[in-house]
């Protein structure tokens, strides 16, 4: 079934605010990646040091059918954050072509930020602003996390 969660973005506070919500809603997370864990990408210059304590990736079940995903922002990203329009739609596809039905048509007329593609973390993923300014995740996970 495909899901649909929140994707969170913070400006260097993601994981105080991840632990105050894990402190509201009870739980554990499921992952928490740092920038530092990142491996090196042909073509993608390295993040600066001062990111490498920071959330790359945080996965926060609140129940059986919804989570909350968060990360800090960085690099070239961290020059767009604006905290009132830091998040995007996070849509979890049943299959890779579900995931390329569901980015190409919400995609139409708007602007792709990362373009749908197989990533080191095992996803099929794209980025997006629709034609209506909504950030949108598509992801497939093609391989179980650790």
């Amino acid at each position: 079934m495909t899901t649909v969660n929140t994707y969170l973005n913070f400006n260097g506070n993601c994981e105080e605010a991840f632990n105050f919500y894990k402190s509201v809603f009870g739980g554990e997370f499921l992952y928490l990646g740092r920038f530092s864990e990142m491996p090196v990408q042909e073509g993608v210059p390295p993040f600066p040091k001062e990111l490498d304590n920071k959330i790359m990736h945080v996965y926060f079940p609140i129940s059986k059918e919804t989570a909350l995903f968060g990360s800090d922002v960085g690099g070239e990203w961290a020059s767009t954050f604006s905290q009132g329009n830091n998040f995007s739609i996070s849509i979890h596809a049943d299959s890779r072509e579900e995931a390329e039905r569901l980015f190409y048509g919400l995609s139409a007329g708007g602007k792709v930020s990362m373009p749908l593609a197989d990533t080191f973390w095992g996803d099929y993923f794209g980025t997006f602003t629709d034609r209506f300014g909504i950030n949108w995740m598509i992801s497939f996970t093609t391989q179980q996390h650790k």
